[in-house]
């Protein structure tokens, strides 16, 4: 039954043979998917369903004769398009580059010898060499007499290991837990479960953010809110209320209510992420982890490669029966000769050289049974090497003995048992799973010890101002852990527990000590997924992080998975984030820019909102009034791109990083709610005072004093449409003059602009909205560029006047924010701080 058999006894097939059957057409040529494609790229930005509703409209407009206004929508359209695809491209070739050193190999049996190849140099009849946390890459059935247990959780959903023994088939997308054994290639390339399931397996692990879906929720109540108008619209087109012409532009406005260039922004947003993050030797493998993350809350991890650096050394070996030379010379033959090796058995081969002997069993060790084991023959019996807890239960150890192994765990080394057993059997049970042998005695204790990693306390203390939770979940001894968790700098009264404790307990106690407990040891696989989900049934946002076959469950539970390059190839298929050259420092800075992401991301949301909103309530207030439609289609895209065109791009570009305080009110409707609603009611007063302004009958017809058929009577349709495009320049003017108000409240310079946000002291953006302010004159004072926009002539004191509106308007909504007027109209609490006023209130309170 001995696995290592199993890369010695099997040819493999010649290289002449390889190539022979690769020119047939039976290779494995399935292209590296490291990212989209380049197609992908652009048909997602190109071929989407806001696009195609202006392109059908823009055939309209052409065959009306609206040309210029096609000019602007193509203006509008091929901007979002081009930019967001060459970001993407840029970003995509960074990473690709990157992916591709970390792409996994496999290793194939070749004129009688292993090799490690590419995968997509496997053929049909190839045998590959599978050992713990390999990714099986093709379809086959096992060759040969090795064994091994699979893990096809990917693939079925069940997390229960499968054995595999000869003959039986396995399946690519699945790998391999515990055991070493071989497989031939049967399908490959687009033929195997790989190229099928993967895909699938991987969408599967994806998600939304907790700001995807509140975006995502609000984007669809605007469509419907869009839907709605443009239903209106039309049946205003078939009873001929309003012309063909008009009411067709009336539809491109409305279709720009749905805010595509929000869509934009927020993939641009990833892709700096993205980009930024790779150069912290982090890989992005899902793009919406770059925000995700800056949710996090709790952050679990393994001490292997995060407080320590997964190297592991052989301090001091204690004889229990032996002579030391004895024992040293067993442990040395049992290290040289295992077919799967470890960490621990690297360790004891360099400090103990030994002779690579012939097995007639071996017990690979499984994080699951936490031991392994090898019967070199009948007459020298077994030899077990485990964890204590484990071995303990079926060895009698005595004070002295319990006393060396209480003592290394308490100095943070890792102690392992080294145990003989004169009788040989199978070691396994009915069902494949591992049953220690009979007459277990103790004849060693090993310490070992992991070297901390240099920058462990440093990073430990990021997060820890992060305001992130560490839990250190970890299959060696809880006490051993804690030892190291003290010394990377956690607090001394850490709460340790083990896994045999969590297995005792109901689903109450084990709820409260998953909360409580910082350290957790000797945990299994499952434990390891039910601790994540338990947490996140607390309400906590969980990032797990590994690099073993045994963290999979985990990672996928998780809300962010993070994966060790060093990792196996599973943990890294599944995870969401990749850490290059294993360098745990980055994950602090990838948090960071998570949080600056996500800010950002906020942040151009608020400017969004209150500008579609209050074109929303302008459409329904001016159309009840007056019976028009306020906004045009040139001088709509003036105030869209001037006012969430420019400046956000800059708002996400200058966004920076913090965690806010997400249960003191809600600070995005505290900004929107008040701004939408105020500048509605100004921007239509505007409006109205405009187009009465130039219609003296109009006003009697507002009053009541004169009918609808008289006012069609004394007023002709060009005065009628003087009018309409008067108001309309100046709804427009103080929609511009407003918007360009809102960012530096959004971002305030100074406590003067306190209100809707709290004092950042960057006064980037209040210059940015004066250069835009400026190009807004611009285009009112340039008689072409006014007359393509379709701008009416105002003259100098108008436009002065309606800058005063704009800054009157200014400071009713910072009235409103500082003192809650709306938290106090509707009686609930959405503003996220006090302003000086309120504090005194309630001080003298």
């Amino acid at each position: 039954m001995s696995n290592f058999q199993t890369t010695t006894s099997i040819l493999g097939l010649s290289d002449r043979e390889a190539a022979k059957r690769r020119a047939a057409g039976q290779g494995n040529d399935v292209p590296l998917q490291t990212s989209r494609t380049y197609w992908d790229i652009l048909r997602d930005n190109l071929f989407t369903f806001i696009n195609g509703v202006y392109f059908f409209l823009s055939l309209i407009l052409i065959a009306l004769g609206r040309a210029s206004d096609v000019v602007v929508l193509a203006f509008v359209i091929l901007l979002n398009v081009v930019v967001n695809v060459v970001q993407e491209i840029r970003a995509k070739q960074k990473l690709d580059k990157i992916a591709l050193v970390t792409r996994p190999q496999a290793a194939v049996m070749r004129e009688g010898q292993e090799r490690v190849i590419d995968p997509n140099e496997i053929v049909v009849g190839d045998v590959l060499v599978v050992r713990p946390g390999d990714q099986i890459v093709v379809d086959g059935s096992v060759v040969g007499d090795g064994t091994m247990k699979v893990d096809e959780s990917l693939l079925t959903g069940e997390s229960d290991l499968i054995p595999k023994r000869q003959g039986d088939p396995v399946y690519s997308g699945s790998f391999c837990v515990s055991g070493t054994a071989c497989y031939e290639a049967e399908k490959v390339g687009a033929e195997s479960l790989a190229s099928k399931m993967t895909a699938e397996a991987r969408k599967f692990r994806k998600s939304l953010t907790p700001l995807q879906r509140q975006i995502n929720l609000i984007i669809r109540l605007l469509l419907g809110t869009a839907i709605l108008l443009a239903a209106t619209t039309g049946l205003q087109m078939l009873l001929q209320v309003t012309p063909i012409t008009r009411g067709v532009q009336n539809l491109a406005v409305i279709i720009g209510l749905v805010p595509s260039g929000l869509y934009l922004m927020i993939t641009l947003a990833y892709t700096f992420g993205a980009v930024r993050i790779a150069q912290q030797n982090a890989l992005i493998q899902q793009a919406n982890a770059v925000e995700s993350i800056s949710n996090v809350d709790v952050m679990c991890l393994d001490k292997t490669g995060t407080l320590t650096a997964n190297r592991i050394n052989l301090q001091a070996v204690f004889p229990i029966a032996l002579e030391r030379p004895k024992l040293e010379a067993i442990l040395a033959d049992y290290a040289a000769s295992t077919a799967a090796s470890n960490k621990t058995n690297d360790a004891i081969a360099l400090a103990l050289p030994g002779v690579q002997r012939s097995v007639k069993v071996e017990v690979p060790f499984g994080s699951a049974h936490k031991w392994s084991a090898i019967a070199f023959g009948d007459r020298e019996g077994v030899y077990v090497l485990g964890a204590p807890e484990i071995l303990g239960m079926a060895i009698t150890l005595t004070a002295d003995q319990q006393d060396t192994i209480r003592a290394g765990a308490d100095q943070g080394l890792r102690v392992l048992l080294f145990a003989h057993s004169p009788t040989v059997t199978t070691m396994q049970d009915a069902n494949g799973n591992p049953v220690l042998p009979p007459q277990l005695r103790a004849i060693g204790i090993l310490y070992f010890g992991d070297e901390l990693r240099p920058d462990a306390r440093q990073t430990l203390e990021e997060f820890r101002q992060a305001g992130i939770q560490i839990k250190v979940i970890s299959g060696d001894n809880p006490v051993t852990v804690a030892a190291l968790a003290k010394q990377a700098g956690l607090s001394d009264d850490i709460v340790a527990v083990s896994g045999q404790e969590l297995a005792q307990m109901d689903e109450a106690q084990f709820h409260q000590m998953a909360e409580k407990s910082t350290i957790f040891g000797r945990i299994t696989p499952e434990q390891k997924a039910r601790l994540v989900k338990s947490l996140q049934a607390r309400g906590h946002y969980v990032a797990m992080m590994g690099d073993g076959v045994n963290d999979v469950l985990s990672l996928k539970q998780a809300n962010v998975g993070i994966a060790m390059e060093s990792g196996s190839q599973a943990t890294r298929g599944v995870a969401d984030i990749m850490l290059i050259k294993d360098s745990f420092s980055a994950l602090p800075k990838t948090f960071l820019e998570g949080q600056r992401i996500r800010n950002g991301i906020e942040d151009i949301s608020k400017l969004f909102m209150v500008r579609i909103f209050s074109f929303i309530l302008l459409i329904i207030a001016i159309g009840m009034t007056t019976l028009s439609f306020p906004f045009g289609i040139k001088s709509s895209t003036i105030v869209t791109f001037l006012t969430v065109g420019i400046p956000p791009f800059f708002v996400t570009l200058w966004a920076t990083p913090g965690k806010r305080d997400q249960t003191a009110g809600n600070p995005f409707l505290h900004f929107v709610v008040p701004a939408t609603l105020s500048l509605s009611f100004i921007s239509a007063l505007v409006y109205l005072y405009f187009f009465a302004g130039n219609l003296q009958p109009v006003l009697q017809w507002l009053s009541g004093s004169l009918s609808f058929e008289q006012l069609t009577v004394l007023v002709s349709p060009k005065e009628l449409n003087l009018a309409r495009s008067q108001a309309e320049t100046g709804l427009i003017t103080v929609q511009v003059f407003a918007g360009l108000l809102l960012i530096p409240f959004l971002k305030p310079p100074s406590p003067a602009w306190v209100g809707g946000a709290p004092l950042i002291r960057d006064r980037r953006f209040a210059i940015l909205s004066l250069l835009v302010f400026l190009l807004f004159l611009l285009i009112l004072f340039v008689p072409p560029l006014s007359r393509f926009f379709e701008l009416a002539s105002l003259n100098p004191t108008a436009i002065f006047s309606l800058g005063l509106v704009a800054i009157l308007w200014a400071i009713v909504v910072r009235f409103m924010w500082r003192h809650s007027t709306i938290d106090r109209f509707l009686g609930i609490k959405i503003s996220p701080f006090l302003s000086r006023n309120q504090k005194a209130e309630a001080d003298s309170e």
